[in-house]
């Protein structure tokens, strides 16, 4: 899956130009595990479909911990602790979710993740969205989360991961260090509760069809050519179960 670096979006290309377009938005926090998880299986699912269907991607805001301070981090494995009933399970959790991660081709460093407030990072995707960068952003900012140990709620940190996939530093600074985009991500942040999200990743398909979790490639392939197939279906059907996921202040293991 390749970022197309002129618009707002990414797209798959290929060799030929599918004749198909289908735009795809994936709601998701920046500190979910199942959000990275999820991406790199939905990459692979994209890269099946190259040749049949131009995938827009554009990623949509969603917090799971909002109660985190704003200019404050931890060890995300203290909070983890306090989430889900000591350091034992936190230890379970991470451990799996690393192990999974593996699996995908991530390696996941989260003896190092800071626990921080995300509403910043949504702010620059959404900045990010408009200035044709926002899929690098958002791998870049998963990877300062999940690899790198970097805290994403500090505004330095944010301005270096931008200045990484080519947004100029100084322009970024300025942006966070007013209060720019941040009524559009408040917006974004209640049509996601209107919608009935609960839980990230959730990949909805062409406005239609919602697909929550962080489903294998074969399942996001199945469901998008189900739907490019019934696309002039008034009432199409439910696209799948759930897969692993994060809801607020948890995380399916």
């Amino acid at each position: 899956m390749t970022a197309n670096e002129t618009s707002g979006t990414s797209r798959t290309t290929s060799q030929t130009s599918p004749t198909e377009t289908l735009t795809v938005e994936i709601w998701s926090d920046v500190v979910c595990p199942w959000c990275y998880i999820g991406k790199r299986r939905f990459e692979a699912a994209a890269a099946q479909l190259r040749d049949e269907v131009d995938l827009q991607v554009v990623f949509r805001p969603y917090q799971l911990d909002p109660t985190a301070s704003p200019g404050k981090s931890a060890p995300v494995i203290e909070a983890y602790a306090k989430k889900f009933g000591g350091p034992e399970r936190a230890a379970q959790i991470i451990n799996h979710v690393t192990e999974v991660a593996a699996g995908e081709g991530l390696e996941f460093h989260m003896d190092t993740a800071l626990r921080a407030n995300t509403l910043l990072a949504h702010r620059l995707l959404f900045l990010a969205e408009g200035t044709g960068h926002q899929y690098a952003l958002k791998e870049r900012l998963l990877q300062a989360y999940f690899c790198d140990g970097i805290d994403i709620g500090d505004p330095d940190a944010l301005a270096r991961c931008a200045a990484d996939v080519g947004m100029p530093g100084d322009t970024v600074r300025a942006f966070l260090d007013s209060n720019d985009g941040t009524e559009e991500v408040h917006q974004m942040l209640q049509a996601a509760a209107q919608a009935e999200i609960t839980a990230v990743p959730t990949f909805v398909l062409d406005g239609r069809w919602a697909v929550p979790g962080a489903q294998d490639a074969e399942t996001f392939v199945n469901v998008i050519r189900r739907l490019l197939q019934r696309r002039a279906d008034e009432a199409p059907e439910e696209p799948s179960a759930a897969a692993d996921s994060c809801a607020d202040e948890s995380c399916d293991v």
